[in-house]
C-alpha cells in the first residue's frame, strides 16, 4: 500500500494491518445471527413520531438567522459591495463581506485545483457567495441580503466541458481549463486485442449534470462557548466538517464539536461542509449569539454539489463466442470551477466489471464556470455504466447473443484493476444475473417484446450490471465498543446514518 502523507498510519509510523486473503483467513461465516437478519431500528419511534431533532430543528432562545447573498452570474468580478441599506434595517445584527474583519479566509474545494475564498471577489460560478447577513428572523435576514447592492464586472464564461478545451474558450483560471494531465490506465495491449476481435463497437455518450434534492436542506447552527465552537450540521461526515472548520478558522480540532445525530437525506453531497458552515461560525462569533444558516433549494442546486456531466467514448471488441478481447475508454469531465473530482472513478467499471485482458482508459478533467461536483450515489459509476452497458448490449446484438449470456460469459473471479489482482470471495454477479433473469422471465419477455412491434412503436426489456469500487483493504477505521455487565452494547463510530440504519 502506498504511503499517504495525511494518514495516521504514516504520520505515527504505525504498521498497517494486513488484509486477510479472501476465503482463506478467515473463512466466510456460514451462519449469522445479526448480519442479514431483520431488526427494528433503535430510533424508529423518534423518526416516525416527529420527535427526532434534526439540525434544521435546533433552536435557541437568543438565536439569530443567517442569509447569504449569491452571485447571479457564471463569471464575474465583484467591484463594489454596498451594505448600508441592509445594515440600517431593523433587526439586522451583522453583515459580512470580503472586506469584513476576520472574513478573509481561504476555502478549500479539494483536489489539486485553485482554492477559493469564503467571500471570493472573483465569482467563477453562479451561486458563489458574495455577502452574508445575521438578523433576528429569517425573513429580515433574507430581506437584508436582497438589500445589499453589488457592482459586477461580468466576464465571458464557458459551461460545457467539451467547449472548455476549444481554442479561444474563456479561461476559468489563468493557467487554462485543464485541471491536470490526463489520468491513464493500461492492462495488456488493446491494439492486439482489437486485432483479435471478430466484432468491434465504438460509441460516444454524454451524460448531463444531475442534482441531489435532500428533504432537509444543507445548513447548520453554530454556537460559541468562549473559545469553543459547537456546530449542529446536516452532514454525512461530522469529522469532515470538524476538520475543514478547524483548517479554515485556524482552530485546533479539540475546540470544535460537530453534532450530526439525525439527517434528512444526504446522497453524498453532505460528505463535506459548505461555505455556509464557516459563515455561521463567523456570524455567531461576531454577534455573540447562536446563528442558524440553512440555504434554500436554489443554492443547493447551484453551489452545493452535483453529479457532474461527462462525455465518454468507448470502444469494445469481442470474439464470436462473446469473449471480450479489448476495451478502450476516454472520459472528459468536470468538477466545475474548481478541482472537485469530475471524472473520479468514471472508468472503474471498464477496468474491472467484466473479464478482459486488454484495457486502456484515459480520463481528463477540465474547469468550467459551474458549481462544484460532489459525491452522488457511487461517484462516477452511473456515468460509466451508461456507456459500458449500452456498448455491451450493442455487442450482443452484433454477435447474435443474448445480453445476459454475453455478460455471464465475461464474469471475472478476481479484481483485475486492484493491485495484486486479489481474488473475489464472490462478486454475486453471476447469481444475480441468473436469478434475476429467472425471476423476471427474461427469455419470455424478450420474445413478447419482439412479437409486439408495430410500425414505429417498439417495446422492449433491458438489463444492466454495475458494481461499487469500495471494499476492504484500506487502512482500517476505528470504532469504540463498550460492553456493559447486562450484555448491552454502546458503539461509538464516525459513520453517519443516512437512512440505512
Amino acid at each position: 500500500m502506498a504511503d499517504q502523507t495525511k494518514d495516521i498510519y504514516y504520520t505515527e509510523h504505525l504498521e498497517i494491518p494486513e488484509t486477510p486473503d479472501p476465503g482463506i483467513a478467515p473463512a466466510p461465516w456460514r451462519t449469522t445471527r445479526v448480519v442479514g437478519k431483520p431488526l427494528p431500528r433503535v430510533d424508529a419511534y423518534e423518526r416516525v413520531s416527529g420527535s427526532a431533532v434534526y439540525p434544521s430543528d435546533v433552536a435557541f432562545a437568543d438565536m439569530l438567522y443567517g442569509a447569504i447573498l449569491r452571485c447571479p452570474h457564471p463569471n464575474a468580478q465583484v467591484k463594489r459591495v454596498s451594505t448600508g441599506a441592509a445594515e440600517a434595517m431593523r433587526g439586522v445584527r451583522r453583515v459580512l463581506t470580503a472586506s469584513s474583519p476576520g472574513a478573509d479566509l481561504v476555502w478549500p474545494y479539494g483536489g489539486s485545483g485553485n482554492d477559493s475564498k469564503i467571500f471570493d471577489p472573483h465569482c467563477r460560478f453562479e451561486g458563489d457567495v458574495v455577502a452574508a447577513v445575521a438578523a433576528e428572523t429569517p425573513y429580515v435576514a433574507a430581506d437584508a441580503a436582497r438589500a445589499i447592492s453589488v457592482d459586477y464586472e461580468v466576464l465571458p464564461f464557458v459551461v460545457d466541458e467539451t467547449k472548455a478545451l476549444e481554442e479561444g474558450a474563456p479561461k476559468v483560471h489563468e493557467g487554462g481549463n485543464r485541471v491536470n494531465d490526463a489520468e491513464t490506465y493500461t492492462r495488456g495491449d488493446v491494439g492486439q486485442g482489437f486485432k483479435a476481435a471478430d466484432v468491434v463497437v465504438e460509441r460516444t455518450f454524454h451524460t448531463a449534470c444531475e442534482l441531489q434534492t435532500p428533504l432537509e436542506l444543507h445548513g447548520c447552527v453554530a454556537k460559541w462557548d468562549g473559545d469553543k465552537l459547537t456546530v449542529w450540521e446536516s452532514t454525512q461526515g461530522v469529522y469532515a466538517v470538524q476538520s475543514v472548520l478547524a483548517s479554515v478558522l485556524g482552530l485546533p480540532l479539540s475546540r470544535i464539536r460537530v453534532v450530526g445525530h439525525y439527517m434528512g437525506g444526504g446522497f453524498g453531497a453532505k460528505l463535506r461542509p459548505g461555505k455556509y458552515s464557516v459563515i455561521a461560525a463567523l456570524l455567531a462569533k461576531q454577534t455573540g449569539r447562536p446563528v442558524k444558516v440553512f440555504v434554500d433549494r436554489e443554492a443547493t442546486f447551484l453551489a452545493l454539489g452535483n453529479r457532474p456531466p461527462a462525455t465518454m467514448t468507448l470502444r469494445a471488441g469481442a470474439k464470436k463466442d462473446g469473449t471480450l478481447t479489448a476495451l478502450q475508454f476516454h472520459g472528459l469531465g468536470t468538477g466545475g470551477a474548481y478541482a472537485a473530482g469530475g471524472t473520479s472513478r468514471i472508468d472503474w467499471l471498464v477496468r474491472d466489471l467484466y473479464l478482459c485482458p486488454n484495457v486502456k482508459t484515459e480520463t481528463q478533467d477540465v474547469f468550467i464556470n459551474a458549481g462544484p461536483a460532489r459525491p452522488f450515489r457511487a461517484p462516477g459509476h452511473p456515468q460509466g455504466a451508461w456507456a459500458l452497458e449500452q456498448v455491451l448490449d450493442e455487442l450482443a446484438i452484433k454477435l447474435g447473443m443474448d445480453a445476459v449470456a454475453l455478460r455471464l460469459k465475461n464474469i471475472p473471479d478476481k479484481s483485475q484493476a486492484r493491485e495484486g489482482s486479489p481474488p473475489y470471495t464472490t462478486t454475486g454477479l453471476r447469481k444475480c444475473l441468473e436469478e434475476g433473469a429467472k425471476q423476471f422471465g427474461w427469455e419470455a419477455s424478450r420474445r413478447r417484446a419482439e412479437e409486439t412491434h408495430k410500425g414505429h412503436v417498439r417495446r422492449g426489456v433491458g438489463m444492466a450490471s454495475c458494481l461499487w469500487v469500495s471494499g476492504g483493504g484500506g487502512p482500517p477505521s476505528t470504532v469504540l465498543v463498550k460492553v456493559f455487565a447486562d450484555g448491552s452494547v454502546n458503539l461509538t463510530m464516525g459513520a453517519s446514518d443516512i437512512g440505512t440504519g
